[in-house]
């Protein structure tokens, strides 16, 4: 006997299914199969998928929810800088004299500007310093100044995202940032020494190290080694390095973000200056640069194309963030706020048409669980972006498919290698991709994809990029 009661509520069962709702969404049936696998259900994803040749879109699934995207932001940055400032653009370090200077003496301050260089090396901070001193420079006797009022300074605290100050990801932007405020600390054990040789590169001349590792017996690890700084108020420049490592180890080498921006720039300054043979009898201020100093040498950072393409293909968070602040600087003046690189961001999209509901800008990098955008938004930027004069430079800049920076283990069945142009996201319970896939056919689509579900990064969102992507390549 049929009863209408049971009926429905099998009915509402259909309806809620996983398959059923991916039948709704017209998800490719590869795609529905994963999911249903690794149990990430339809309201998790979302999907947008465009013919860049036609502007056809052959899949769109909640591509108007806004998502978070983790690193997968990077693309509306670093394409809104290239297209903003242009492929060529570069960032000015530039030094000035505040003094007499005869016979390679100055008589006064060298003054140094930050001007926002995403990209200052150790390397390019070498060649800086020794480009003053084959401008005639040999001694300064009074103090290195620094000025890095460009940028206003940054909000909060390197511990803030996730407890892991002395990570390089979590460095705070500054107008005068060095080697992304890193320092490699290699650890050499021998049994002659009770404690560990402790080497550091580069090594700022200001840092006092603390060694309090003890060495012990057994297996090799290292993640017993912790590193600390007992006074980040009073004393940022002493670094404990303690903990254990086995002697077995031999040695162990690990990058750390150390310092803050202003005395990690004098620090190494100082030592390379010295090495380089010029003296110094003063220390470090920190001012505004004076009207009356005179410009002394300028120093030019690597151009937009290559900055952009450091950004993407290695997710580097801190020269993105440096991008949306050099947006805020360059359309609003200085000194570049967050707020300002905000609103360079969300004109250029008012500019272009681009309408994102529930989009949500916060530091431009993905290291944050408040932005939001949507797949049909990004998509509809990319393809903005391949129809750019600029195209060819924005594309390169993007991981390539089983042959470079976050791609460079992935997509490596038959005949995808090369083909494939996505920039990576993760964060906690997102898994992300977007870019450009190069089909079988030869035609191109633009193909964005977000997962937001519960343990999403662990794998199970990678699996249903890897069939989405198959499926797109197949089209």
């Amino acid at each position: 006997m049929f009863k209408p009661a049971l009926a429905l509520v099998a009915l509402i069962a259909i309806a809620f299914h996983p398959l059923a709702l991916a039948r709704d969404s017209q998800l490719p049936p590869a795609v529905v199969r994963v999911m249903n696998r690794v149990g990430i259900p339809v309201k998790g994803v979302s999907i947008y998928v465009r013919n860049a040749n036609t502007n056809e879109v052959i899949l769109e699934v909640n591509d108007e929810q806004p998502r978070s995207p983790a690193s997968v932001i990077k693309v509306l940055t670093t394409y809104v800088a290239l297209d903003s400032l242009g492929p060529s653009y570069t960032w000015k370090t530039r030094a000035y004299l505040k003094g007499r200077m005869a016979n390679g003496v100055l008589n006064g301050d060298l003054f140094v500007v930050g001007g926002g260089d995403p990209y200052m090396t150790a390397e390019h901070w070498w060649r800086f310093v020794q480009s003053l001193r084959e401008q005639g420079l040999a001694k300064i006797t009074g103090d290195l100044v620094i000025d890095h009022n460009y940028f206003a300074p940054a909000e909060g605290h390197r511990a803030d995202f996730d407890s892991q100050p002395f990570r390089s990801y979590n460095v705070l932007p500054d107008a005068l940032m060095v080697n992304f405020q890193t320092s490699r600390f290699t650890l050499i054990a021998t049994d002659q020494r009770a404690r560990p040789l402790i080497l550091v590169n580069p090594l700022p001349a200001n840092l006092q190290i603390q060694n309090q590792v003890r060495l012990t017996e057994g297996k090799c690890y290292t993640s017993g080694v912790t590193f600390d700084t007992p006074d980040p108020i009073g004393n940022p420049n002493t670094i404990v390095v303690g903990g254990a490592l086995p002697a077995s180890c031999g040695t162990y080498s690990i990058g750390r973000a150390i310092m803050n921006a202003p005395d990690y720039a004098y620090g190494t300054f100082r030592t390379l200056w010295t090495q380089s043979g010029g003296l110094m009898d003063g220390a470090m201020r920190m001012e505004t640069l004076p009207a009356d100093a005179k410009l002394f040498y300028e120093h030019d950072s690597l151009p937009m194309t290559e900055v952009i393409r450091l950004v993407n293909k290695y997710s580097n968070n801190v020269m993105a963030r440096h991008l949306m602040l050099t947006l805020g600087v360059e359309k609003f003046g200085p000194p570049a706020t967050v707020e300002s690189g905000r609103n360079a961001v969300r004109s250029w999209l008012s500019t272009r048409g681009i309408n994102m509901p529930g989009f949500v800008l916060d530091n431009g990098s993905g290291l944050s669980r408040a932005e939001r955008v949507t797949a049909r938004g990004l998509g509809e930027m990319l393809d903005m972006a391949w129809h750019s004069p600029f195209m060819p430079e924005f594309a390169a800049s993007l991981p390539l498919s089983a042959t470079d920076g976050t791609l460079r283990n992935r997509f490596k069945s038959p005949g995808m290698q090369g083909r494939i142009r996505l920039k990576t996201g993760h964060l906690d319970n997102v898994s992300a991709l977007a870019g450009f896939v190069n089909a079988a056919s030869g035609k191109t689509y633009v193909v964005v994809i977000m997962v937001n579900h519960p343990g999403a990064q662990g794998g199970s969102g990678e699996a249903v990029h890897a069939e989405l992507i198959r499926w797109v390549f197949g089209q």
